[in-house]
C-alpha cells in the first residue's frame, strides 16, 4: 500500500531558493503576532474592543509605528510595532524591548569576529552578507565598542587577584 503524501497548501512553491525569505516571512509574522498578544494581554482586551470596566487597563491601540529593522542570527527583518495611547504607565515589551536592534547572538559575534582578526573597515560588508541589508553595525559602532572593551580591558587589568579565590590559575606563553 502507498501513501499519499499530502503537503500544506502554504508550502506549494516553497523551493531551496526561496527558502531563505521564506523562513524569514514566517519569523517575522510569528513575532509580529506575538507584539499583538503581548498588547492584548497587557490591555486585557482584542483589537477594536471597548473597555468595559473603568478598573480595566487604560489606553487604546492606535495603529502601528514605523517599521525598525530588528537583526537576527539569520538575517534582518522589519517590524511594526503596536501602538497603545493614553496609558497610566508606559509600555515596555518583552519580547522586543525599546531600543535593542539585535539579538544577544548577533551582540555576541561582533566581538567574536573582532577578535579573530576581521578588520574595522570590513565589518560593514562582512555583516551585510551574513545578516542581510539591514546591518546593525557602522564604523562609528564598531569604534564605540571597541573603546567600551578597551575601558573593560583596563577595569579587568587593575583588578586584583588575591581577593579571590581560585581553584587554578593557568599562564600560557610563548
Amino acid at each position: 500500500m502507498r501513501e499519499k503524501h499530502t503537503a500544506k497548501e502554504e508550502s506549494k512553491g516553497i523551493g531551496y531558493r526561496e527558502l531563505e525569505e521564506y523562513a524569514q516571512a514566517k519569523i517575522r509574522e510569528h513575532l509580529q503576532d506575538l507584539l499583538e498578544q503581548e498588547i492584548t494581554e497587557w490591555l486585557g482586551r482584542r483589537k477594536s474592543e471597548r473597555k468595559i470596566n473603568p478598573s480595566e487597563q487604560a489606553g487604546y491601540r492606535n495603529g502601528y509605528g514605523k517599521g525598525r529593522r530588528f537583526t537576527l542570527s539569520m538575517g534582518t527583518i522589519e517590524i511594526r510595532r503596536p501602538r497603545v495611547r493614553n496609558l497610566e504607565e508606559r509600555f515596555e515589551s518583552r519580547v522586543l524591548p525599546l531600543f535593542k536592534r539585535h539579538t544577544e547572538q548577533v551582540s555576541n559575534l561582533i566581538p567574536e569576529l573582532y577578535l579573530h582578526g576581521l578588520a574595522s573597515g570590513d565589518f560593514e560588508l562582512a555583516l551585510r552578507g551574513l545578516l542581510g541589508e539591514g546591518a546593525p553595525l557602522s564604523a562609528s559602532s564598531l569604534q564605540r565598542l571597541k573603546e567600551k572593551w578597551q575601558g573593560e580591558y583596563e577595569q579587568w587589568k587593575s583588578t586584583v587577584i588575591e581577593e579571590k579565590d581560585w581553584a587554578y590559575f593557568w599562564a600560557d606563553g610563548i
